[in-house]
């Protein structure tokens, strides 16, 4: 598996910065190892990255660290932080107005894994890289 490790500092643009890292690195890593990456998988890797720096910005100001890592499968995307508290998705509301970020990136990806380690907590996730001619998501064990 291809990986790429980047410290961000924290600040408002770490968000957009992390996003254009994660579009340049499906698409050096996927040009290099033959994998073809999907449109949506871009798009949700985009997504997913976005609400995770955002969470982690928001509840653990300073620097954090997002890891990308690519397979023939998919792409997994890690994000460290410093605030120690998992986090927890909220009840479906409708009423409700922001505080959707978690849910979202539940609804989009793989697999979701959440620990805490000695210095604040870990998030990581894995994200489908092909869909099938239908535009379903090409269902593959994750391992």
């Amino acid at each position: 598996m291809t990986r790429q490790s980047v410290a961000l500092d924290g600040s408002g643009g770490c968000i957009a910065e992390a996003r254009r890292l994660a579009t340049a690195f499906l698409a050096r890593a996927g040009a290099e190892h033959g994998l073809s990456v999907s449109d949506r998988a871009v798009s949700m890797a985009q997504l997913v990255v976005s609400e995770l720096v955002t969470n982690a910005r928001k509840y653990a100001p300073g620097p954090l660290l997002m890891e990308l890592g690519i397979a023939p499968a998919w792409v997994e995307v890690v994000v460290w932080d410093s605030a120690p508290v998992l986090p927890v998705a909220q009840a479906a509301d409708p009423g409700r107005v922001g505080q959707h970020g978690l849910e979202i990136v539940m609804a989009v990806v793989q697999s979701f894994d959440v620990r805490r380690e000695a210095v604040g907590k870990r998030i990581t996730v894995r994200i489908a890289l092909q869909d099938d001619p239908e535009g379903d998501l090409v269902q593959r064990p994750l391992s």
